[in-house]
């Protein structure tokens, strides 16, 4: 008689929480301050540790799923602790006075970028109202004027001082358009003419040619006595310049160099500033409402001319209103949005750019902070993941033209000077990810030594219970829903426990129990609920699931047409049915498969027809080994195994992969072999060892539901029910329609631990124990399977004996006398 085995009872199947331990009756008691980062101690540590980290190469990379929230997290936790650090620099970009196609970066304490902007448009503006009005003042025309004077005067006494001794000579000094000229002279004092000069005797002509030329000397002498003087006297007009304009422009500057006295960047760009306008002080003498030129229609032009605009302020990163450390998100990290941009204008036709035109990039405004990305968007990038690293080591940031570095064309630009590097880079992605750069990327690990690993799951306890109701408090506030009584919440729970399918065990999947939340506050308006409650939750749940499983309903339509055949009552020799999992992207669901055997006299062993098909992955191939493994471990031990086997998925026109279903296979296998019928009301899970012990498998839950569903509408007849590991019952959190007929008795969930436990639930029959003389108690399955194994052994034997000796006898007859053939 066949021992009855424990089932599991209704409490067993689902976990509850007991709302009278929670200690609230709305979430909204619970609003506060919040841990906002909750059960990844490990992750947290790491990124502490690498945000403490300042030496180089001890960048973080947030790995975990996708789904437990690696930005919210990271961003989160990041702009906490930054809060609390130093706020970075200002930076400027500035005209390069001595390399003008160079501009010069300068650093500014924080919020000082856009004063100096402001002082330096001021300064000009200023500048361009003063100069004007000192160098038309009265005081500087009467200084210019003497200075005028003065040199006319000398002028004039060198020419006079020729012009007598031409005179005495017999020639005039004339001035004509292109100079002075020395002319002959004839007695009356005027000028030869060509007649006159014809007349002349050679002698006459000799001598008038001898005056000429040292009166010629002397002219040239004069003009350089001239020249002298005309440049003594530009020399002391641009001192008297000079000296008003350092008057000017040295009192203003005075009190911006006071200001920034504690910026030396200034400092150094102030003096530039000072040299260079006293160079090119003529552009400020004109008064800006004359330097304004008519522009014609429809004609775009630089907002002011190129001179002034040079004393332009390119306020590159303005940190004013920051506190803290700045951390950055980037979306898209191509390289124009990482490494920044130098932008172009047109101007009749052709494009331009300057200083001004210079745009920052994320790396430039996460710069002394943070900046986060995902992994696998910047790898989208090449370019910017190589550009990266490069800066990373470097320690600067260089904005560079793509086209011009990539050799794609040579078009003159500008080169900004580099930026010193100083931020620390947060990728986030999943585990695989890492791996793949840890291994194929050298410099990867060089530069990324932090891994802070997230977890999908925390353990269940109820400090942690309450730490999840404050952090959907926070949730429901900042998000603008409903926030959740008791029962809305233990619901809740309860859901994160199904998609752990753990009871002692929370999701993490933040953004997926956000969603939750979201959508059960719809339902709850929909009711104009104040709160919500658990029935708005389940009406969420249930409507996810709608939404997503028609996939699910149709396997089910063809099932009960018994289109997909599978049986839920009777009893059938090699015939088991089995439960496994399919995905469809946004849903998982289970699906009853009938797995046959068949079993004949041979050698070829046990045969998976989905292998032999190519259907099977290699860990269904693995069980399938494990199952021959296990037929030489019980029976082989006194006898040699030969047999020919098969097993088949059927109706199964897709891949196959796992070794969940390898125990229902093995009990398919030893019925076929035994030739002992199984009760096809039961379904099994579970994969098995080489030693037949039943080790746990995934998605029971959604498994027993799926059979359950076939069953009920068969027809429930209260033999039915589901076979699963015994280190699966944790996993359990079935709906509550299974659990009211389990209740009820009309279905039953058998936990085992050993292939045994199965075969007797499946069979009626006790499975049988090998005894001390190597064989199994008369009537157990076993010792079916024993004499059956042992009677093919002997049928391979006598058949392979048979043909030995018809071998023989073929071989014996022909080998007569030669000459007659006998």
């Amino acid at each position: 008689m066949v021992r009855r085995h424990e089932e599991l009872s209704p409490s067993e199947l689902r976990a509850h929480v007991d709302i009278s331990n929670l200690p609230f009756d709305t979430t909204a008691d619970l609003i506060g301050d919040v841990q906002p980062v909750l059960g990844q101690e490990r992750a947290i540590d790491a990124i502490l540790f690498g945000m403490g980290m300042k030496a180089d190469g001890y960048n973080i990379f947030v790995a975990g799923p996708p789904k437990t929230g690696l930005t919210y997290i990271a961003k989160t936790f990041l702009e906490e602790q930054a809060r609390k650090e130093p706020t970075p620099p200002d930076w400027c970009y500035v005209y390069n006075f001595k390399e003008p196609d160079r501009p010069k970066a300068i650093k500014l304490s924080p919020g000082k970028g856009k004063e100096l902007k402001k002082d330096m448009h001021e300064f000009i503006q200023t500048l361009q109202q003063k100069v004007p009005e000192v160098f038309d003042s009265d005081d500087y025309r009467a200084k210019e004027k003497e200075l005028q004077q003065a040199f006319e005067k000398i002028r004039r006494e060198i020419i006079e001082e020729l012009s007598e001794h031409a005179r005495q000579e017999g020639f005039i000094l004339q001035f004509s358009q292109v100079g002075m000229v020395i002319i002959p002279a004839g007695p009356d004092g005027q000028p030869l003419s060509q007649e006159d000069l014809a007349q002349l005797s050679e002698e006459e002509k000799k001598e008038l040619r001898r005056k000429s030329d040292e009166l010629h000397e002397k002219m040239k002498e004069a003009i350089k006595k001239i020249r002298e003087v005309e440049e003594n006297f530009r020399q002391k007009r641009n001192k008297l310049d000079s000296e008003i304009a350092l008057f000017v422009v040295g009192q203003l500057m005075e009190t911006y160099m006071e200001k920034y006295k504690d910026e030396p960047d200034v400092i150094d760009y102030l003096k530039s500033v000072q040299e260079d306008i006293l160079e090119n002080i003529d552009d400020f003498k004109k008064k800006p409402e004359e330097q304004q030129q008519p522009q014609l229609p429809h004609v775009p032009v630089p907002q002011r001319d190129g001179m002034i605009k040079r004393y332009d302020v390119n306020v590159f990163i303005d940190n004013s209103e920051l506190q803290g450390a700045p951390v950055i998100i980037e979306s898209n990290p191509a390289y124009p949005n990482l490494f920044g941009t130098i932008e172009r204008q047109a101007w009749f036709g052709a494009l331009f750019t300057d200083f001004t035109m210079i745009k920052p990039g994320a790396l430039h405004k996460a710069n002394g902070g943070y900046l986060v990305m995902k992994a696998l968007d910047l790898l989208k990038w090449y370019i910017s993941w190589e550009a990266l690293k490069r800066a990373l080591r470097d320690k600067e940031i260089k904005i560079e033209d793509l086209g011009e570095l990539y050799g794609l064309f040579s078009t003159r630009t500008i080169r900004p000077e580099p930026i010193p590097l100083n931020v620390k880079i947060v990728l986030t992605g999943d585990p695989w990810l890492y791996e793949l750069l840890y291994i194929y990327d050298d410099k990867f690990q060089k530069l990324f030594k932090v891994k802070a690993h997230l977890d999908d799951r925390m353990d269940r306890n109820d400090d942690n219970v309450v730490k999840c109701a404050r952090l959907v408090a926070r949730f429901c506030e900042e998000n603008g829903c409903r926030h959740m009584d008791k029962k809305g919440f233990a619901r809740l729970i309860e859901y994160s426990m199904e998609k752990t399918e753990d009871r002692e065990k929370l999701s993490l999947e933040i953004g997926d129990i956000g969603d939750l939340i979201r959508e059960a506050n719809y339902f709850a308006s929909l009711d104009n609920a104040t709160f919500i409650s658990d029935e708005h939750v389940d009406r969420a749940v249930e409507k996810r699931i709608y939404r997503s499983n028609l996939i699910e309903e149709k396997v089910k339509e063809l099932v009960a047409k018994d289109i997909f055949w599978v049986e839920t009552d009777g009893w059938k020799v090699g015939q088991v049915n089995g439960l496994s999992i399919l995905m469809t992207g946004d849903h998982e669901f289970g699906k009853p498969n009938r797995i046959t055997a068949t079993v004949s006299v041979g050698r070829e062993g046990v045969i998976a027809i989905e292998r032999e098909s190519q259907l099977s992955g290699r860990i269904h191939t693995k069980g399938v080994m494990i199952l021959t493994s296990f037929l030489k471990e019980r029976f082989a031990h006194n006898k040699p195994i030969s047999l020919t086997a098969t097993l088949c998925f059927e109706q199964s026109y897709g891949m196959v992969e796992g070794d969940s279903a390898s125990s229902t296979e093995l009990y398919a296998l030893l019925s076929a072999i035994a030739q002992v019928p199984i009760y096809q009301g039961i379904a099994v899970t579970g994969s098995v060892s080489q030693k037949g012990e039943i080790q746990p498998v995934g998605g029971v839950t959604r498994k027993i539901e799926a059979f359950f569903d076939i069953c009920k509408h068969k027809g429930l007849n209260g033999k039915q029910g589901v076979i699963i590991p015994k280190k699966n019952v944790n996993n359990l959190m079935l709906k509550k329609e299974v659990i009211e007929a389990v209740e009820k008795g009309l279905f039953h969930i058998w936990p085992i631990s050993t292939i045994e436990e199965g075969i007797e639930i499946l069979t009626g029959m006790e499975a049988g124990k090998l005894q001390e003389d190597g064989t199994y108690p008369e009537g157990t399955f076993f010792r079916k399977v024993d004499d059956r194994l042992r009677e093919i052994a002997e049928i391979v034997k006598k058949f392979a004996k048979e043909e030995e000796e018809k071998k023989s006898r073929q071989e014996t007859d022909g080998g007569g006398c030669p000459a007659c053939g006998s």
